[in-house]
């Protein structure tokens, strides 16, 4: 009587082995806390089940944005479109148009406040004392202010 010979599993495109390599690979990558976090929680590389949820735990770390490296300006953005997976598209058309008006508002106080009296004027009359280097259709223009 004949044996089958168990069919190769592969997850992604890869073998058992691979996938403990990329495992190891990867794991090296992330934070010492986060690999501890791994540790403690009983991700193990060995076992064809164990080193399935551990490779994609360890993609979900990886993937995740790294907070303490982003500028403030991408802090804000991350927490708009954090907030905004709560909100319907009514209620974000109807908060981009408020922002809208209010920036607009603040731009005509802004005017007020600062209002550029400096007016400028091109003068086409002279040409350049430059000649535009390999530019061939780029005009050049003196400006004088007044």
């Amino acid at each position: 009587m004949a044996s089958k010979k168990s069919q190769k599993r592969d997850f992604h495109g890869m073998s058992y082995g691979e996938i403990q390599r990329a495992n190891s690979k990867n794991r090296s990558k992330l934070k010492k806390e986060d690999q501890k976090w791994l540790k403690d929680n009983g991700y193990k590389n060995a076992g064809w089940d164990n080193v399935i949820t551990l490779y994609r735990k360890v993609e979900e770390f990886l993937d995740e944005p790294r907070f303490e490296d982003m500028s403030l300006e991408e802090l804000f953005l991350e927490a708009d479109r954090i907030g905004n997976k709560y909100l319907t598209s009514e209620e974000i058309k109807e908060f981009n148009q408020q922002l809208s008006k209010e920036v607009a508002e603040i731009g005509e106080l802004v005017d007020k406040q600062f209002p550029d009296t400096e007016i400028e004027v091109i003068d086409f009359s002279h040409k350049t004392a430059q000649k535009p280097q390999k530019k061939r259709n780029q005009k050049t223009y003196r400006t004088a202010k007044l």
